[in-house]
């Protein structure tokens, strides 16, 4: 399983409207694109969406280039008035788990 994160500057005082696009979930379904889980932390200058998955540098490859997504295209387009700059992809390079 891999997992892949998505960070994001946020322009200066966009964090509501942020905040009212992630409340509408997702603009795809996480299942159906092989997803395992799929996260969305938020603070007052950045979004960072995590996905965890089979193969999630493919997934999400072909979810951003597809032209065939009009409502995901939508979504993107929506959310580039509130970003600032390009966003990072970022890898794991730590993680603890306890014993259940």
């Amino acid at each position: 399983m891999h997992r892949v994160a998505l960070i994001a500057r946020l322009k200066d005082g966009c964090e509501p409207q942020a905040a009212k696009l992630l409340a509408q979930g997702p603009p795809f379904d996480a299942d159906e694109r092989g997803l395992q889980s799929h996260a969305v932390y938020l603070s007052a200058g950045e979004v960072v969406f995590v996905f965890e998955g089979r193969d999630v540098d493919v997934v999400l490859g072909d979810m951003v280039d597809s032209p065939y997504e009009p409502s995901l295209q939508a979504s993107l387009d929506t959310w580039r008035p509130l970003i600032e700059g390009p966003p990072r992809i970022g890898r794991l390079a730590y993680e603890w788990t306890g014993e259940e």
